[in-house]
């Protein structure tokens, strides 16, 4: 049996805030931004190139910042220097690129803390 991960929910505090952070800063694909109804707001990103995609909104359950925040999703890119400078092109606060034996990793975090890894596997 196939198990795909294809959607991961972030908790956010301002949806209008965070759709603006990943599309227009990071650069993350409009998927859906609807309002089912019932206070509702449902807004599916995804990064380019990726099968698996981002939710956040309101009134979905998913919680909120003070629940906590997630950790270290990967976006694994084929050029992080490339990717890296993307980013900071855009506004985005990113640190240096770490080597790590022939993985290559560079960090930042979205307004409510929720934390990415720009991954490069290209060294191995």
């Amino acid at each position: 049996m196939d198990m795909k991960l294809e959607l991961v929910p972030l908790p956010v505090a301002d949806v209008d805030r965070s759709k603006a952070f990943y599309t227009d800063m990071v650069g993350f694909n409009l998927d859906h931004d609807v309002q089912p109804g019932n206070g509702m707001r449902i807004i599916q990103l995804t990064p380019p190139g990726s099968a698996c995609s981002i939710v956040i909104g309101t009134g979905m359950g998913t919680g909120s910042p003070d629940d906590g925040t997630v950790k270290g999703l990967h976006l694994v890119v084929d050029d992080i220097i490339a990717a890296r400078e993307q980013l900071l092109s855009r506004g985005v606060a990113v640190s240096e690129v770490e080597d790590m034996g022939g993985v290559k990793f560079a960090f930042f975090s979205d307004p409510d803390g929720n934390s990415w890894e720009l991954q490069d596997m290209s060294g191995l």
